[in-house]
C-alpha cells in the first residue's frame, strides 16, 4: 500500500509540531524518519496510525483519504516506544494478538509466533508476563506483535531502542531482510544515523517542525542539504572550517593551512562570500610532504576506533581537523604531516543559511544569464 501526506499541520495548543508536511512512501518501501528528539517523527507516525487527530492536512492510504477512519480500520501494524502490551498476557499472547483478531488457527498462530520470536531472539521469554521482561525484550515483544500479522502497512517507532549494542547490530542486518519479505511499506523512526543509513530505502530528515531533506542513504550523506545534516551523519562528525572563496590563475580557490585547494569552477559565484567548507574524515589522507596539494597539519592526537583510526590535528590556523583511515593503515602520529583531499570530496555551505551550495547549480544559473 502506498501513503500520501499531504500538507500536514499539527500543534499542541500554541506549540506546533508539523508545518506542513508532505511526502509520500512507495508500496513496499522502507522510509526512515530521523533527526533530533522533538522533531515531530512520533507524532507524524500517530498521525498516520490515527491516534493522534490532524489539524490540517490530507493522509491517504492507497488512494484512500484517512478523515474519519478509525485506527484499527487502516491495516496498520504499529510498534510504538511505550511498548503497549497487555499486562495480563504473556509474550506469546500478546506477539499473538493479531493473529486471534484474523481466527488463524491454534497451530499456524504457534508457527508464525515462534518464527517471529527466534528472529528478534525473544523465542526464550514467551511465557513470561511483561513484567517479567527488561525494557528491551517488551519492545521486542511489541516489535514481534506487530510483524506477526504481516500488515501492509508497518509504523516502527524506534524499536530497537532499548536493545543492547551486540543485537541492535544483527538486527539492523536481520530487519530489511524480514521487512522485504513482508513486502510491507513501512515507515520506521530514529535518532541512530548508522540505523537509518542501514534500514531505509530512503530517509526523511527531519528538524524544525518539517521535513529539511529526503532522499537515498547515499545522497543523504554525498548531497547533505544544509550543515545541520552533514553533522547529523558520520562518525566523526564532518570537519567545518570557515573559508572564503578566492579567483586564481587556476580557478577558484579556498585556503587551507595556508595551501591553495583549487574546487569546482561551479563555484565561481560565491566567491568574496563567507562559507563554510565541509570535508568528511575519512574524505582526508595522509601524503608525503612535497606532494602537490598536500596541506600540512600538526598531529595532536590519535585515538583506535575498533575498524579505523581517527586523528586529530591542527591546521597552521590552530583549527582542528579529523583524519579517519582504516585500522592498521600506516600514518603519522605526531609533529608535522601532510593531508591530501580531492575537491571532488568536499562539501560547500552558505555560512548565513547554512544551506549547501551546489556548483552544478551555479554553473546553470551563470548559463542562465
Amino acid at each position: 500500500m502506498t501513503i500520501v501526506l499531504k500538507d500536514i499541520v499539527k500543534a499542541f495548543k500554541t506549540d506546533v509540531v508539523l508545518d506542513g508536511v508532505s511526502l509520500s512512501v512507495d508500496k513496499g518501501e522502507t522510509l526512515v524518519l530521523f533527526g533530533p528528539s522533538g522533531a515531530g517523527k512520533t507524532v507524524l507516525l500517530r498521525l498516520i496510525a490515527g491516534v493522534v487527530e490532524l489539524d490540517e492536512g490530507v493522509i491517504e492510504i492507497d488512494g484512500r483519504n484517512m478523515d474519519g477512519v478509525e485506527p484499527e480500520d487502516r491495516g496498520i501494524g504499529m510498534a510504538f516506544q511505550n511498548f503497549a502490551l497487555f499486562p495480563h498476557m504473556d509474550a506469546t499472547e500478546n506477539i499473538a494478538a493479531p493473529l486471534t483478531a484474523k481466527r488463524m488457527g491454534q497451530q499456524q498462530i504457534k508457527h508464525t509466533v515462534e518464527k517471529v520470536a527466534r528472529l528478534l531472539k525473544i523465542d526464550h521469554v514467551l511465557h513470561h508476563k511483561p513484567k517479567e521482561l527488561s525494557n528491551g525484550q517488551k519492545q521486542r515483544t511489541a516489535l514481534a506483535r506487530a510483524l506477526s500479522g504481516e500488515p501492509h502497512i508497518l509504523l516502527l517507532d524506534d524499536p530497537l531502542r532499548n536493545v543492547d549494542a551486540k543485537l541492535r547490530f544483527e538486527m539492523r542486518l536481520e530487519l530489511p531482510r524480514l521487512l522485504k519479505d513482508q513486502e510491507a511499506t513501512v515507515i520506521y523512526v530514529t535518532q541512530d544515523y548508522k540505523e537509518a543509513m542501514a534500514l531505509g530505502d530512503r530517509i526523511a530528515v527531519m528538524n524544525g517542525k518539517g521535513i529539511q531533506q529526503i532522499g537515498s542513504p547515499f545522497d543523504i550523506y554525498m548531497s547533505p542539504a544544509n550543515v545541520e545534516i552533514a553533522r547529523l551523519f558520520g562518525d566523526p562528525v564532518i570537519n567545518l572550517l570557515d573559508v572564503t572563496p578566492e579567483r586564481s590563475s587556476d580557478g577558484v580557490q579556498i585556503m587551507l593551512s595556508g595551501q591553495s585547494l583549487v574546487i569546482d569552477d561551479g563555484y565561481a559565484q560565491s566567491i568574496g562570500q563567507s562559507c563554510v567548507l565541509g570535508i568528511r574524515p575519512e574524505a582526508f589522507h595522509f601524503v608525503e610532504e612535497g606532494t602537490q596539494g598536500a596541506i600540512p597539519v600538526s598531529i595532536e592526537t590519535e585515538a583506535p576506533l575498533n575498524e579505523k583510526t581517527v586523528t586529530l590535528a591542527l591546521t597552521k590556523n590552530k583549527r582542528e581537523v579529523m583524519i579517519s583511515r582504516p585500522a592498521g593503515a600506516p600514518a603519522p602520529s605526531s609533529g608535522t604531516a601532510w593531508i591530501k583531499v580531492d575537491a571532488k570530496n568536499i562539501h560547500l555551505f552558505d555560512r548565513q543559511s547554512g544551506l549547501r551550495i551546489d556548483p552544478l547549480k551555479t554553473q546553470q544559473a551563470q548559463g542562465a544569464a
